[in-house]
């Protein structure tokens, strides 16, 4: 019988996994303990093998796919086996037969030509070949600002009937940034407004139909707000609808300073030319507008030509000698450009869990300074002996692991209807990688020395940037540990690692001025800020915890009692 491969759940906080990589294809033979494929889980890479012999009969998942937890990925059964049966039993649907479809009847043709016309009266959605060969542009409401989600019509300056230009302005609009222009980019008459003035439209929504006089949109209409389907035969045919991406970079405020004209009035420009004589450093002042009312256009500034060069001498000549023009500035024309890439597994895990702890768990924040000096002669002697270099991050742990013994309220986790108080320490590890970042737990801390946690962590540290660690390595912390204090960092505020109640950000070693006996002198302090889940560590509990571990940091022979 056929078995059904799904993907597993490869760590507590897995919900899907991408495939990296098949090693088998369909025909191979599969013996059970082979490797079927890599994964990508949220925390690393990891090997999918196969419970079962037989033949690879069927992989439902494509490499680079993201795939849910449990969902089918292969089949594997005897050589000619029917699989069809097992995926209907999980209810999924086998895939399509690549078969040749049967030619069709020579006679029946013009009959399934005659009845194409029929279709498309009867409603069919129009295509964007079909807007181009009927002449009509369809003008939608443009995304003006990235916060924009619908716009007000302030002012028509177009009714329908009245003759549209490519360069003219069909209506203002009002968004939540300013009040900006909208051109339709048409040639033809004014066909359908679809918002009256004051009232709103969402973005993407019709607001007008530019075309040839007469022409039927009741077919346009019909369609709503649904943009027309591309044509299917001509992919680079040009979309004569205009979109937001189209009218995002050819839109201006019409509220912001305009040019004024040399009469002192108005300037009238287009969006387009004010852009060009922009980039170009005109004075649109000095262009002549060919449109209706002397507006000014694209192809008035791209033929300007400035005024001769003496003139300009003339009038500086003219000008009274304690008032010095200003510098003439280049222009310069920057260029916006951006990458995307697709979201990690990780990060996707990274963004769900820490926007969940923040918005669920109650926060609150206890930062405390430690004299570090007494920390910094006891590791020197230390690494004098210790089998493996001890950093301060060693010390932080243990003193941690110490300290939630004596505080037991501390070492615990919200579970809705039960608060669990864990008699185990187990230390989560914050460390960053390329990705993201991962917590591998260092199990039983209190009872381990300060040589065997800094081998632990060095090691996780090692397998984390290689992707190589497992999931029962990052599971099962009770308190978590951030030190940012290594990178510069002097103080911060972490997350807490849900299901734990608290995470200790430790920052950097400041030396600072100091007062000891009533006299100033140089000292070595440290940050450290508790972050709490108030459910379950009230502001005294926290406090008392972070007084053990600043006695434990300050005088750190205790850690070795």
């Amino acid at each position: 019988m056929a078995e059904v491969v799904k993907m597993p759940k490869m760590s507590d906080t897995m919900t899907e996994g991408v495939m990296a990589k098949w090693h088998k294809k369909v025909g191979d033979k599969v013996k059970s303990g082979d490797v079927l494929a890599e994964v990508e889980t949220d925390k690393a890479t990891m090997d999918l093998e196969s419970y079962w012999d037989g033949t690879m009969l069927y992989i439902g998942v494509e490499e680079g796919k993201a795939v849910p937890v449990d969902a089918v990925i292969a089949v594997i059964g005897k050589e000619g086996e029917d699989y069809k049966a097992a995926l209907d039993a999980e209810g999924t649907a086998a895939p399509a037969k690549e078969e040749a479809a049967p030619a069709k009847d020579a006679a029946a043709q013009p009959a399934e030509e005659k009845e194409a016309p029929k279709a498309e009266a009867k409603g069919a959605a129009l295509t964007d070949a079909d807007l181009e060969k009927m002449g009509v542009t369809v003008v939608r409401m443009p995304l003006l600002s990235d916060t924009m989600t619908e716009g007000v019509i302030a002012e028509w300056h177009k009714k329908v009937g009245d003759k549209v230009k490519n360069d003219d302005i069909l209506a203002d609009v009002e968004t939540d940034k300013a009040t900006m222009e909208v051109m339709g980019y048409a040639e033809g008459t004014l066909l359908h407004i679809g918002v009256e003035k004051g009232a709103a439209a969402k973005v993407n929504g019709i607001i007008a139909i530019v075309g040839p006089e007469g022409t039927d949109i009741s077919g346009i209409l019909s369609q709503g707000d649904a943009p027309a389907k591309p044509a299917a035969d001509k992919s680079d045919a040009p979309v004569k609808e205009t979109n937001s991406a189209a009218v995002d970079t050819q839109v201006a405020p019409a509220e912001t300073a305009e040019p004024v004209a040399a009469d002192g009035g108005r300037l009238k420009a287009s969006p387009l030319a004010k852009k060009i004589a922009k980039d170009k450093g005109i004075d649109l002042s000095q262009v002549s507008g060919s449109a209706d009312g002397g507006r000014i256009i694209k192809k008035d500034v791209e033929n300007f030509k400035p005024a001769a060069a003496p003139a300009k001498s003339e009038e500086k000549a003219s000008a009274p000698a304690d008032k010095q023009a200003p510098a003439a500035l280049p222009a310069f024309v920057g260029e916006e450009k951006y990458t995307e890439k697709p979201v990690s597994q990780m990060r996707k895990v990274i963004s769900k869990r820490l926007s969940e702890s923040l918005f669920t768990a109650p926060h609150f924040y206890l930062t405390m300074s430690i004299d570090m000096d007494a920390a910094i002669l006891a590791r020197t002697k230390m690494n004098e002996f210790s089998p493996v270099k001890l950093s301060f991050n060693d010390l932080v742990i243990k003193a941690v692991a110490v300290a939630l013994k004596q505080h037991p309220n501390v070492n615990s986790s919200y579970r809705g209807e039960v608060i669990r108080y864990n008699e185990h320490v187990n230390i989560g590890v914050a460390i960053a990688i390329e990705d993201g970042l991962l917590v591998p737990v260092v199990r039983f801390a209190d009872g381990k020395s300060l040589s065997r946690i800094s081998a632990e962590v060095k090691d996780f540290a090692q397998r984390a940037k290689a992707k190589k660690l497992q999931p029962s390595e990052w599971e099962g912390s009770t308190f978590t540990v951030s030190n940012l204090g290594m990178f510069g960092i002097d103080e911060f505020t972490a997350i807490i690692n849900t299901p734990d109640s608290c995470i200790l950000a430790i920052g950097g070693i400041s030396q600072v001025p100091v007062v000891k006996n009533g006299a100033v002198v140089p000292g070595n302090i440290m940050k450290v800020t508790l972050s709490c889940d108030h459910r379950t560590v009230d502001g005294a509990t926290g406090s008392a915890f972070l007084q053990t571990f600043k006695a434990l940091m300050e005088e750190p022979v205790r850690l070795l009692v």
